[in-house]
Formats: C-alpha cells, sequence, structure tokens
C-alpha cells in the first residue's frame, strides 16, 4: 500500500508523517501529481493561515487535483477547512468539496482553541473501534458549523462540526497525530479505507 501526504508548505506534515510512520505505514510527502493520484490513500494536512495555504495550493495547482482525487483523502485541521466551499478566515474560496463555509469563533470565546474536546462521534468507518469517552487534541480559531456531512460533532460555545465525511472525503479538525491511542486509532482506521480502495 502506497500513502502519501501533500507538501505543499502548510506546517505539520513532519507530525502527520511520524504518526503513520509509528504504525508501521511507508508515507511519503509530496507534491506530485502522478504520485498523488496513484497512492491508495492522500492525506491533506494544514496549519496557519487559509490564504496563504490556499496560494500555495494554487501556485501548484493541486487546487484543481485535490477534488479530483478517487481514493480515501483525509483532511486534517486547515486541511478540513479548505476541503469547504469558502472559509471567514480572509475571506479565502476554498476547494468545495464539502459545500459548507467555515466561520470564525464567536468573540466571547477565546481564540485560538486550544486543547482537548471530547467527540461526539456517528458509527463511521473512521471511528471505528474508538471509546465513547474518547477525547482529541485541538487549535484552531475557525470552525465548521453543523451541517449535513457531519460525522463527530465537538463544542466549544456551540456545537460544530468536528469531523466531515463526503464519498471518499474524510476530514478532522483536531489533530489524530498528537491525540495519543485513540488518534492513533482514527490513523489506522484510514489506513484500512486506504487498504480496501480499489482504483
Amino acid at each position: 500500500m502506497k500513502l502519501v501526504i501533500i507538501d505543499y508548505g502548510a506546517g505539520n506534515v513532519k507530525s502527520v508523517q511520524f504518526a503513520f510512520e509509528r504504525l508501521g505505514v511507508d508515507v511519503e510527502l509530496t507534491d506530485d501529481f502522478e504520485m498523488i493520484r496513484k497512492a491508495d490513500g492522500v492525506v491533506f494536512p494544514g496549519v496557519g493561515h487559509a490564504q496563504f495555504a490556499m496560494n500555495a495550493l494554487q501556485e501548484k495547482g493541486l487546487d484543481a487535483l485535490i477534488p479530483s482525487l478517487k481514493q480515501p483523502v483525509l483532511g486534517i485541521c486547515l486541511g478540513m477547512q479548505l476541503l469547504c466551499q469558502n472559509t471567514a478566515e480572509g475571506d479565502v474560496k476554498g476547494l468545495g468539496v464539502f459545500d459548507v463555509s467555515v466561520e470564525k469563533f464567536k468573540d466571547n470565546l477565546k481564540v485560538p482553541k486550544i486543547g482537548w474536546n471530547k467527540l461526539n462521534a456517528t458509527e463511521n468507518e473512521l471511528f471505528k473501534d474508538l471509546s465513547k469517552e474518547a477525547f482529541f487534541y485541538f487549535v484552531h480559531s475557525y470552525y465548521v458549523p453543523t451541517n449535513p456531512f457531519e460525522i463527530a460533532a465537538a463544542t466549544y460555545g456551540n456545537s460544530y462540526s468536528a469531523s466531515i465525511c463526503k464519498d471518499n472525503f474524510y476530514a478532522c479538525q483536531f489533530h489524530p497525530e498528537k491525540s495519543g491511542v485513540e488518534g492513533e486509532q482514527v490513523l489506522k482506521n484510514f489506513i484500512e479505507l486506504c487498504e480496501l480502495y480499489q482504483p
């Protein structure tokens, strides 16, 4: 099985790579179109400002490639937000995989929201074999409101989407690579999805 992490200069790619390697999976950082297309699974991470990240994707042409992918794709943190229609962070147009807009936490809430949050997850393959009391690590100032693609919710002020799914696209606002054994289980579940992929 071949897993790739999209390398576009947006942050936490090394920590994600190390997390998969700890699980015994060979994963390569790349911005090569053919390598990404041929992979059994694709991870789309990101930290930082949405405008900077979208500019980097556009410069490499990855903004057109990512929505066209057919294998399992996992967006993490900013990667999840960029898969949406648009984001209030810099009023940036996203990749449009999920028809939902990213909003900023209300002014009465401290941002960035940093720390551990419990998930209210649905029965989705990404959350298989997880404890009902599982906590995950979040760092973000913007969020995806509750929407029809939601497969897990978290609460900060109000309930919001901590994970969303559509077809072969999975995304999580939290950082599975920084979320201990529960985060490892999410990555293991994604690996299983990739192993089942048949082009």
